[in-house]
Parts: structure tokens; C-alpha cells; sequence
């Protein structure tokens, strides 16, 4: 796909005035003269091999440049992460205990239509509005880059905002399938205390659809940061795909696309590993 932007990736990196032969000798030393094919089979022979490449506009090692940019997105990623699990999960099982048994309907209709909403909003417009008000108007938060805990606070907000809402959503209506089950009724009966109900009954027979999600939250998570990290000057890999895109750095470009898709499969894999560890019937189920 890269292949198809417009304009020549050597003569950017060498500049307008190189000579022809210069240039030529440059696509050659890059099998760039080479058939779209005969690329592809030599850059994957290469990754199989731990070699990503050398970045056409500065010289440096891809392998170097995912080492030092990837903790500044994994760490503004995984923070977005917890936040939007430690946030949605309470949300969603005390909006369920509000509003069971059909009580409290504008409440319900008011978190359903709020939640609904932030969830449709792509992170990148969130941190658009919230640079705005956050950081242009009430000059609270610093509008860019990444020095000290309150520059996580905006980027982790407009990365979590959206999964907070949907997971929320999803918490809840677990969470009124179980309250509506046997052994929630049997519990009441006893009169047990309302934080033995909610907690150690309810809240962990909603884990497993919970967990499902957050797995893909969590590949959806990294994989957003592109934009929200263009958006605040954030030194991570997003920052670099974006200019590795413009710049058509071919191997930049791929290998971020590998990491950023092995990070989704690692994600992935790991929840299914999870689902099998808290409730091997799903495992049975699968099978």
C-alpha cells in the first residue's frame, strides 16, 4: 500500500537537487529497482532473520528505532488500558444494581445515551476537544509532549474515554443477566450484605464477556495511539508511523505495521489463555 503514495522515497530522502545517477545507485543498494514481489520476498526473509531494515530519511536502524519509541506507546497504552478497566468494570455493575428490575429509567436512558455517544467518538477527535478545553482554555494540562504525570493525563483521557463508555455498556447488561440469576436471588434471600452480593457473587460471573472485550480494547488501545500521539507531540511509535508515512520510509513504515499487528495478536492470544484459566467451560464450549 505504501507502494501507491505518490512521489519517490530516495529522492525526498537525498533531496531535489541529487544527480539522476545518484539516485539510481541509492534504489539499487535498497532493492528498490526490484520487482514489488522480489521486495516483498527479501524483507520477509530479512524479519525471520531479527533484520527490519535502515530508515531511508535517517539512516538509523528500524530494530533502534523501535526500541527506543515503543516503551513511550506501550506505557501510554497500557495506562489507558487499566484506567478504562478499573473505571468501566465498578461503573457497569453499579449501573446494573441502579437500574435493575426495570427501575430508575432515566437514569438507564441517561447512562445508555452518554455512554453511547463517548463510545462513537474516535480518540482522536477526543483529544482534539480536550487539548481545546484542557489545555488551550483553562490552561490545566500542558497541550504537548511527554515531561512529567500531567502530560500522561490528556492522552491517556482521550484514549481511554471511548472504551470506558463501551465497556461500561457491556458490563451492565452482563451484569443484569446475573443479578436476574438463582443464586443472586438465594444470596438476597440470606440477606447477605450488599458488598458480599455485588462483589463476591456478581461482579466476578461477569469477568469472562469483560474480559473478551477488554482484549480487543487493549489491541484497539495501541493501535490508537497513531493519531492521539500525533496529536500531542507524543515521542512514541505512532508519531514515527505517521512520518514514516509522509516520507514513504518504506521499512519504517512496515515494521511499525508488524509490531503494531503483533501486538494485536499477542493480545488476542493472551485472552483466550485468560478465558481458559477463569472458565475452562468456554474452553470446552470452543472445542
Amino acid at each position: 500500500m505504501i507502494h501507491l503514495v505518490p512521489g519517490d522515497p530516495v529522492r525526498a530522502a537525498l533531496g531535489p537537487t541529487a544527480p539522476a545517477s545518484l539516485v539510481a545507485e541509492r534504489k539499487a543498494a535498497l532493492g528498490l529497482d526490484e520487482p514489488l514481489v522480489t521486495q516483498y520476498v527479501d524483507y520477509v526473509r530479512n524479519v525471520l532473520h531479527g533484520d527490519f531494515g535502515t530508515s531511508m530519511t535517517t539512516g538509523e536502524s528500524v530494530t533502534d528505532v523501535i526500541k527506543v519509541r515503543a516503551p513511550a506507546t506501550f506505557k501510554l497504552a497500557g495506562i489507558a488500558f487499566l484506567v478504562a478497566i478499573f473505571v468501566a468494570v465498578p461503573l457497569g455493575v453499579l449501573m446494573a444494581a441502579l437500574t435493575r428490575d426495570s427501575r430508575r429509567r432515566g437514569l438507564e436512558l441517561g447512562f445508555t445515551a452518554t455512554a453511547g455517544g463517548l463510545a462513537a467518538i474516535p480518540s482522536f477527535l477526543l483529544a482534539v476537544g480536550l487539548v481545546y478545553l484542557f489545555a488551550v482554555t483553562f490552561q490545566i494540562f500542558p497541550v504537548a509532549g511527554r515531561a512529567g504525570v500531567s502530560s500522561y493525563v490528556l492522552p491517556v483521557a482521550a484514549l481511554a474515554l471511548a472504551p470506558i463508555a463501551a465497556l461500561a455498556r457491556i458490563v451492565r447488561v452482563e451484569g443484569l443477566r446475573v443479578l436476574g440469576q438463582d443464586y443472586i436471588r438465594t444470596a438476597r434471600g440470606k440477606r447477605l450484605p450488599a458488598r458480599i452480593v455485588y462483589v463476591r457473587h456478581a461482579l466476578p460471573n461477569t469477568l469472562t464477556p469483560t474480559l473478551t472485550l477488554a482484549g480487543l480494547l487493549l489491541g484497539g488501545l495501541v493501535a490508537g495511539t497513531v493519531l492521539v500521539e500525533n496529536i500531542f507531540a507524543w515521542p512514541g511509535l505512532g508519531t514515527s508511523l505517521v512520518q514514516a508515512v509522509a516520507q514513504k520510509d518504506f521499512p519504517t513504515v512496515q515494521a511499525l505495521a508488524v509490531v503494531f499487528g503483533t501486538v494485536v495478536l499477542l493480545a488476542n492470544f493472551a485472552v483466550d489463555i485468560a478465558l481458559g484459566v477463569i472458565d475452562p467451560r468456554s474452553t470446552i464450549l470452543e472445542s
